[in-house]
């Protein structure tokens, strides 16, 4: 598969995985999402406004524009439904961004500023790589702290998307 093709198939994966992740948090009271655990950001709510956040602060170096972000971890939102409502968007947005990338352009180099200081420069196709595998690694934060309140995780490894969307996916 071409760099493009494993970006449209990362895409997809990330919004079908944050869908199950929601949909499994759908219900927990407001007090568990905000309560303080033993994870990175303290909160599954935390977590959830900082992975969306990032999404947006790299939706806007991909469009050479200004984020408007000061700090990685703002709350956006406090409703669940809200948070989930916004995140479904954004992951639309990149499924339909990888879906539209040439190779070309792909590795074309976007020069940033890290939000708290410094210079980047980074392709096209490695932010979108990385948003995907930003989102992963917080969807294991909220996985532990799901665990903490004890409540099951939903299943999002890659080869169970690869299993169940396998009509969606072109042939390999």
């Amino acid at each position: 598969m071409n760099p493009s093709g494993n970006l449209k198939t990362l895409t997809n994966y990330k919004a079908w995985a944050n869908r199950r992740l929601y949909r499994a948090l759908d219900g927990i009271s407001d007090d568990a999402l905000a309560a303080n655990r033993a994870t990175r950001l303290g909160s599954i709510l935390t977590t959830l406004n900082h992975s969306y956040a990032m999404d947006l602060v790299w939706q806007a170096h991909l469009e050479s524009r200004p984020h408007g972000f000061s700090t990685r971890r703002p709350i956006l939102f406090t409703a669940l439904d809200e948070l989930c409502s916004a995140q479904t968007t954004i992951d639309q947005w990149y499924v339909e961004y990888a879906a539209e990338l040439e190779p070309a352009q792909a590795k074309e180099v976007v020069p940033f500023e890290f939000i708290d200081g410094g210079h980047g420069d980074i392709t096209r196709g490695e932010i979108v790589f990385h948003v995907v595998n930003h989102a992963t690694y917080h969807r294991g934060h909220v996985t532990d702290a799901m665990l903490q309140i004890p409540m099951r995780p939903p299943v999002t490894d890659f080869p169970v998307f690869l299993r169940d969307e396998s009509c969606d996916q072109p042939a390999r």
